[in-house]
């Protein structure tokens, strides 16, 4: 895994991202080639034109989950994605060719046959070669322990299958320790952790244990991995570079107090209260049409009011009205008891169902954003009765408050629809890893993510 600016991105996805920019690069610049005289003034001009589009289009891509791990898993999904890839190309790749200093050499027949030639390269990635290569830097792991922690890892390296992440084996922390993996992948051998390691080809050590001092922790012979040159990582580390997350079952308070992140500096709040504020314009500029049609959709189904607004819980805590579509019948609690609301929520109503699938209802929290309540990317808000019940129930609840909620989050593109504490908690493992990682970048990350979610129906709702 690499870090990029606080965020962890698989390392084989990188090189992939890159290994098909350079395929692109290369049938762009054999493309003028052929459509024009090949000189010193072309090579000056196309060069790093050509290559500033290959790497734009690739991350494009990369961003929609053409490279996502478990891509590609029956031929149906595989054409849905490689077809909302394309669809998405063509536009962009066409704005791009306005602005690239390429001038007269990008003419009409170039430029068609530089889209056909991405079209080609993202069809081959999804279709022939999306595994081809997925293993080039494939890490060999070892997991200490053999109990519920080390289930958890080897569920989380194969669901979805990472074929670049290999357990070659559970080494057991101590006799008697309670065995619920394969018992046939027990590793066995005379000698200490650092000889088993190399003999197995260890790059990596997961120390799937919850206890950190003395104990069964073999901590002596951790280190001597360690200055052996293999890494070695907690649960919490491992969960968060893996998954995206931050266990709530394995984190300490020491953990969030002395480890990195979890920064809220100036600068940093600055920088996102103009991304907010101009892509929010933007977004409303582009939206109003649908906006329109939606409200119209509405009262002719269930009449006024179109917008609710309702109180949620924001940051340090501080109430504010939420405004979104009204997308519940107008007596959905008329009991005045709040309800969770659920994936297949019988209150919804015809056209309630179809804005939620498609994030329309979530549109009016713009205007929730240019005033300053919401951001556009941060842990989702909560209504105040259940804020209560979960900060009592879930430990740490309360640190997703230091950053302002958002119209979408990390957990909604990495989770499912939540309806109940268990799901909360998983969701408050994304945001928690949201909190402490959040940059600019993630944010970007985060509402590619949504259009994917949005024109795909994978993932959260």
């Amino acid at each position: 895994m690499l870090k990029l600016f606080n965020h962890y991105v698989p390392s084989n996805t990188v090189l992939q991202v890159l290994f098909d920019a350079f395929l692109l690069f290369v049938a762009v610049m054999v493309v003028f080639g052929l459509q024009s005289k090949l000189d010193a003034d072309l090579v000056a001009a196309v060069v790093p034109s050509a290559m500033a589009f290959a790497v734009t289009m690739m991350i494009l891509n990369g961003a929609l989950g053409l490279y996502r791990t478990g891509f590609g898993g029956n031929f149906r999904d595989t054409l849905m994605r490689v077809a909302m890839s394309i669809a998405l190309s063509i536009p962009v790749a066409y704005g791009i060719f306005q602005v690239l200093p390429w001038g007269e050499f990008a003419h009409d027949a170039v430029e068609i046959n530089v889209v056909v030639l991405l079209g080609f390269v993202v069809a081959v990635r999804g279709f022939a070669v999306r595994r081809v290569g997925a293993g080039v830097l494939v890490k060999r792991i070892m997991v200490i322990g053999t109990g519920a922690d080390a289930v958890a890892v080897e569920h989380a390296l194969t669901h979805p299958a990472n074929s670049s992440l290999q357990v070659v084996g559970f080494y057991p922390a101590g006799p008697g320790e309670d065995v619920r993996v394969d018992p046939k992948r027990v590793v066995h051998f005379d000698g200490n952790l650092l000889a088993a390691a190399n003999h197995l080809r260890v790059n990596e050590i997961i120390v799937a244990l919850k206890e950190r001092r003395g104990g069964v922790i073999p901590l002596r012979e951790l280190l001597d991995c360690k200055m052996a040159g293999i890494k070695v990582l907690d649960l919490s580390s491992f969960f968060e570079r893996v998954r995206g997350q931050v266990r709530i079952d394995s984190l300490r308070a020491s953990w969030l107090i002395y480890g990195e992140g979890f920064r809220q500096g100036w600068g940093r709040t600055l920088v996102k209260r103009v991304f907010d504020i101009v892509v929010s314009l933007i977004l409303l500029v582009l939206a109003t049409p649908v906006m329109i049609l939606a409200a119209i959709m509405i009262a002719i189904e269930d009449g006024a009011p179109v917008f609710y607004r309702q109180e949620r819980v924001g940051l340090g805590g501080r109430l504010f009205k939420v405004t979104k579509f009204r997308s519940m019948r107008r007596d959905a609690e008329r009991d005045g008891k709040p309800r969770w609301a659920a994936a297949n929520d019988d209150r919804v109503t015809r056209i309630g169902r179809f804005i939620r699938k498609v994030r329309i209802d979530e549109l009016p929290q713009l205007f929730n954003v240019l005033k300053g309540d919401m951001s556009l990317v941060g842990p989702r808000p909560e209504r105040p009765f259940f804020v209560d019940q979960l900060t009592r129930d879930i430990p740490f609840y309360a640190v997703r408050h230091c950053v302002k909620p958002g119209v979408t989050g990390w957990a909604q593109v990495r989770y499912q629809y939540g309806s109940s504490v268990d799901d909360a908690i998983n969701k408050l493992q994304y945001d928690l890893y949201y909190v402490k990682n959040h940059t600019l970048f993630l944010d970007t990350v985060v509402l590619f993510e949504t259009v994917r979610v949005v024109l795909t129906g994978d993932g959260a709702h």
